[in-house]
């Protein structure tokens, strides 16, 4: 069986931090499942929407490789308020799999909520840097950063290094390179 990856969407996530993500691990052969809080459409934070395949309920008591939490504030908080969420994020970092935030989620989701950021180096949002010290996460400020499994991005601009380093992370350095010097994104 092949590498599988979980991306987990609320109303409100930015766009581009979920989109890429789902792009470049796809590209590089690992199945990504993408699962709502609810079943049916989700719209993102610009307009974007996204009809998952299935919804939280179905995935919860699964084990990934990875699971990849998009950023946009609503998302961010609607995740974070989920009991099955932070469950997942919880037993993902607790297995030693991967756990990659972009942008809110960061603070929101691994921080605040999930509470696995203690002592690690992670970077988000930078409006939400106070929420990732209180944490009491080693805030880098850093376009991405990598501490053990988990893996955090700053925000929008660095999704597509974020879903490299991702890909990195599960499929390997061979094949994140590829994908860096087809698209002429310097790593």
């Amino acid at each position: 069986m092949g590498l599988c990856a979980l991306v987990v969407v609320a109303d409100g996530f930015e766009d581009i931090e979920a989109v890429t993500p789902i792009d470049v691990m796809t590209r590089a052969g690992i199945e990504v499942i993408v699962a709502g809080l609810k079943p049916g459409p989700i719209k993102a934070a610009y307009g974007t929407t996204i009809l998952p395949a299935c919804s939280l309920d179905e995935v919860k008591d699964r084990l990934f490789d990875g699971i990849i939490i998009p950023g946009g504030r609503k998302n961010a908080q609607a995740l974070a308020a989920d009991s099955r969420v932070v469950a997942l994020v919880r037993r993902h970092s607790r297995d030693g799999k991967l756990v990659a935030a972009i942008c809110a989620a960061p603070s929101h989701v691994l921080g605040e909520a999930a509470g696995i950021l203690q002592g690690k180096k992670a970077t988000g949002d930078p409006s939400f840097d106070d929420k990732l010290a209180s944490a009491g996460a080693i805030v880098t400020g850093a376009d991405i950063t990598i501490d053990g499994n988990i893996i955090t991005g700053r925000g929008p601009g660095a999704a597509m290094a974020f879903s490299l380093q991702v890909t990195e992370y599960l499929a390997g350095k061979e094949i994140a390179d590829t994908y860096a010097k087809k698209w002429r994104v310097d790593r």
